[in-house]
């Protein structure tokens, strides 16, 4: 019993380290009011409770990331989450008094999560999809990634301390997982990538399973075969990583 006792406190210290490092969130919700003329906005993304820079500057960018994604084409001075949804709802209805019945239906849906914290590190993912007619609505997924201590969001050349080397790794990788030799052009197999040149996704993050590289649709690929992705595990990533993960 002497000897539970000392385990049982060792856990509980143990358990209290994990949880010491991890950011406090809430679901922020926000959906518009239904209307027979509005369109259809659903947005559910973290949001950061902690009087901290590093929580400050997490809700700065989701908010520019939603303002960025709702405000339609033409709007201007928009700086507000509601005023984007506002922009996105007037220009919905602006066509609809042009075009009546033959307007199809908008609609706009954000989600959101941490998809990894550690006590340097976090990475938010947020989801999104857009439809405002044509034959199909547009999916795409973005990574924001924030520096804890600096407290700043980072482009994802500062993620890397040898961006070029992990490049080069990626796209050693990226062939393998697609069937394509390193001899061949890398559109031998149908890709997009400009000027027949590999290069990193815009949108690379953190996750449990290492960093994970993915290609939004028309990135590199047709939309048809939907958003492209490589997870290179930590093992092989933490050489050319600023900020490493044990694996």
């Amino acid at each position: 019993m002497k000897k539970v006792i000392p385990l049982l406190l060792l856990l509980i210290l143990c358990l209290g380290c994990k949880r010491e490092y991890k950011l406090t969130f809430e679901s922020s919700q926000l959906n518009h009011k239904a209307c027979p003329n509005c369109p259809k906005i659903k947005i559910a993304v973290p949001h950061a409770l902690d009087e901290t820079q590093v929580a400050m500057a997490i809700n700065r960018s989701i908010s520019e990331e939603l303002i960025y994604t709702l405000k339609f084409e033409g709007a201007e001075d928009v700086s507000s989450i509601e005023e984007a949804m506002q922009s996105f709802t007037s220009s919905y209805q602006d066509l609809q008094q042009k075009f009546g019945d033959e307007a199809t239906a908008w609609e706009a849906e954000i989600d959101g999560e941490v998809r990894y914290e550690d006590k340097n590190f976090i990475t938010i993912q947020l989801n999104s999809y857009v439809f405002t007619g044509g034959a199909h609505g547009y999916g795409s997924t973005t990574f924001l990634n924030f520096e804890k201590e600096a407290g700043n969001e980072l482009d994802n050349p500062q993620l890397f301390s040898n961006y070029e080397g992990f490049e080069a790794l990626a796209q050693q990788l990226f062939r393998e997982k697609e069937g394509i030799p390193s001899e061949q052009n890398i559109n031998a197999t149908g890709f997009m990538f400009n000027g027949d040149q590999f290069h990193l996704s815009e949108n690379i993050g953190y996750t449990e399973a290492g960093i994970q590289l993915l290609y939004n649709q028309y990135e590199v690929a047709s939309y048809a075969d939907g958003p492209i992705m490589l997870t290179v595990p930590f093992e092989k990533a933490n050489a050319y990583l600023k900020f490493k993960v044990a694996p």
